[in-house]
C-alpha cells in the first residue's frame, strides 16, 4: 500500500511542481486555484481522447508500435504520440479558455496549457510507473527529469501561440496554425529522438548528446516566450 502511494506521489508530484511554478510566474493576476485544477482535469480527460485518434491514425497505419529503423521511429512519433495529444490537449484548452472571464492576460494562454498539459502528464505518468511496477523508481525519475518537462514545454508554446491569436497581437494564417503546429513539431522531435536513441545502439551516444542538447534549447525558447507575454 504504501509503495502504491509513493508511485502516485512521484508521478503526480512532478507535474504538480511545474503548475506551481508557472502559477508564480504569473503574479501580477495569478489565475483562481479552481479553474487550475480544472484544467489539469481537462488534461487526464485528454489523454483518453489522445487514445481514441491514436487509435484511429493507427487504422490508416500511419504508424507502428514495433519500430525497428528511424523513419518508423519518426512516424510512430507523430502520428501515435505528437499529433493526437497535442490536438487533444488543444481542444481542451479551447473549452477551458473559450467563455473563461479570467482568460484576460497574454500569460494566461501559458497557465491554463500548463495546466492541461500537466495532468495529461500526471495520469500519464501514472500509467507507466504502474506498467513498470518493478522498476518504477528509476522509469518515474526518468519520467521526472525527462517527459514531464516536455510536455511542459510542449504546452508553453502552444498558450503561446493561442495567446497571441486570442489577443489580437497576430492575426496571420502561420501563427494560427503554430498554436497546433509548434507543440507537434517540438514534441514530434523529442519522441523521434529517445526513440531512435533504443534502436541504433551504435548511435546511441550521439543521439543522446543530440537529445539533450535539444531540450536545452526547447527550455530556453520556451522560457523566452513566458518572458514575452508577461505583463509589463
Amino acid at each position: 500500500m504504501f509503495t502504491n502511494f509513493l508511485i502516485l506521489l512521484l508521478a503526480v508530484l512532478p507535474a504538480i511542481v511545474l503548475i506551481t511554478y508557472i502559477y508564480i510566474v504569473d503574479k501580477k493576476q495569478r489565475e483562481p486555484i479552481p479553474q487550475l485544477l480544472k484544467g489539469f482535469l481537462l488534461g487526464i480527460v485528454s489523454a483518453f481522447v489522445a487514445v481514441f485518434l491514436a487509435l484511429f491514425l493507427a487504422d490508416y497505419n500511419l504508424y507502428t508500435d514495433t519500430f525497428a529503423n528511424v523513419i518508423d521511429a519518426g512516424r510512430t512519433a507523430l502520428f501515435g504520440a505528437a499529433l493526437p495529444e497535442e490536438a487533444a490537449k488543444l481542444f481542451m484548452l479551447w473549452l477551458l479558455v473559450r467563455k473563461n472571464k479570467y482568460f484576460d492576460e497574454h500569460i494566461d494562454g501559458i497557465v491554463y496549457a500548463v495546466a492541461i498539459s500537466m495532468g495529461f502528464a500526471a495520469f500519464e505518468n501514472v500509467l507507466y510507473l504502474v506498467d513498470n511496477y518493478e522498476e518504477w523508481v528509476s522509469v518515474g525519475i526518468m519520467r521526472a527529469v525527462l517527459s514531464v518537462p516536455g510536455h511542459y514545454a510542449f504546452a508553453v508554446l502552444m498558450g503561446y501561440y493561442y495567446s497571441k491569436i486570442h489577443f489580437g497581437i497576430s492575426n496571420s494564417f502561420k501563427d494560427k496554425a503554430m498554436i497546433l503546429l509548434a507543440p507537434v513539431i517540438v514534441h514530434t522531435i523529442f519522441d523521434w529522438l529517445l526513440f531512435s536513441i533504443s534502436i541504433t545502439p551504435a548511435l546511441a551516444g550521439i543521439l543522446f548528446i543530440i537529445f539533450i542538447i535539444f531540450v536545452i534549447r526547447m527550455h530556453k525558447y520556451a522560457n523566452a516566450r513566458i518572458k514575452e507575454h508577461l505583463p509589463n
